[in-house]
């Protein structure tokens, strides 16, 4: 099997594009998965001062990303968000689009309740798994 250094090349430069630290790519029987190793400085962000009010903050019913993708806030550009922080939503409304490899996905809310805080610009890259939205 040759190794294609363009192609992963192009995989690392996503990485850094999008902020991601890894990325999966399947081509028949052929799959690459590039990552980084990122140092994590939690032990020291533990002791510091303001931690607890942060976590209270991040309290609440959280929807997260189904894929890795770019999360728009409203159907079109300049168009009215799906949602608004204090707007009460239902199980399943849209919250957000996450568009991954131009395919739309609408991410619903996991719960009724009402928005409490928005966690993600419009237009930023996501990745799986990560805290959208925080529901009151």
């Amino acid at each position: 099997m040759k190794i294609d250094k363009k192609l992963i090349e192009e995989l690392k430069n996503y990485l850094d594009e999008f902020g991601l630290t890894e990325i999966e790519y399947q081509d028949g029987n052929k799959k690459i998965k590039v990552g980084k190793n990122l140092v994590s400085n939690t032990n020291i962000t533990a002791h510091k001062p303001g931690l607890t009010k942060a976590k209270e903050e991040e309290s609440g019913t959280k929807v997260s990303s189904p894929i890795i993708g770019t999360a728009y806030l409203a159907p079109e550009p300049g168009g009215k968000k799906f949602v608004e922080v204090g707007q009460k939503i239902k199980k399943g409304q849209t919250v957000m689009i996450v568009e991954a490899m131009k395919t739309m996905n609408h991410v619903p809310s996991t719960a009724d309740g009402e928005i409490k805080k928005i966690l993600v610009q419009d237009g930023q890259a996501v990745e799986f798994g990560q805290t959208l939205v925080l529901l009151k």
